[in-house]
């Protein structure tokens, strides 16, 4: 129970929302990179053009910890989760118009 007390805030939301997608980035970096340093694969993947389908990508991992923080009925950090999720929406859609 104090678990929940302890991280149920917006700020417990916000932090679990910004490094779950960095942290799936990593995993789908680490199952395409072949054999690519981050620099090398970052520029491949400007290249294609596909940076806002990778972002998009680690940002659905985000639904993952909006339902576990909203099944384990911890409202607030569900809400900073939702807010920082908004927020990577508006840069993968403000990357894809420019």
């Amino acid at each position: 129970m104090r678990f929940r007390q302890r991280f149920n805030n917006a700020i417990s939301g916000v932090v679990a929302g910004l490094a779950l997608p960095v942290m799936a980035f990593l995993v789908f970096f680490l199952l395409t990179h072949h054999g690519l340093s981050v620099a090398d694969y970052f520029r491949k993947v400007e290249g294609a053009g596909n940076i806002s389908e990778i972002m998009s990508v680690s940002v659905f991992s985000n639904i993952i910890i909006f339902l576990v923080f909203n099944r384990l009925d911890m409202l607030r950090a569900s809400r900073g989760v939702l807010g920082i999720t908004i927020v990577w929406a508006f840069a993968v859609f403000a990357i894809k118009l420019f």
